[in-house]
């Protein structure tokens, strides 16, 4: 019986750590993603493909569609197709308040 419960606790203990670890690794692709989907969203003047976000990111093309999809309904981005037929998703540029930009004299 002792060698049972051994067994039992040992893989408890190894499923345990296995969900912990895919829990962190999955949450350290999702920042990544948003990191570069801002970056890109700097860089690029609001206009972003999923190839861009796929090479920036370093993740899963599905992955990335599926981010892509939940910020273009999020933040109402626009998609367009250019003359090479590839698509783009435009999204509103920043534009910061005039009296939130801080001046030397602040």
């Amino acid at each position: 019986m002792p060698l049972i419960e051994l067994i039992l606790i040992i893989a408890i203990g190894g499923l345990t750590s296995w969900f912990l670890y895919s829990a962190t690794q999955q949450r350290q692709m999702q920042m990544g993603m948003k990191n570069a989907f801002y970056q890109l969203l700097k860089e690029q003047d609001s206009c972003i493909s999923l190839i861009q976000l796929v090479a920036n990111a370093r993740v899963d093309p599905q992955m990335a569609q599926q981010y892509l999809e939940c910020q273009v309904k999020m933040l109402n981005a626009v998609t367009e197709i250019d003359e090479d037929g590839n698509t783009y998703y435009r999204f509103p540029k920043l534009r910061l308040h005039p009296f939130s930009v801080k001046t030397p004299d602040d």
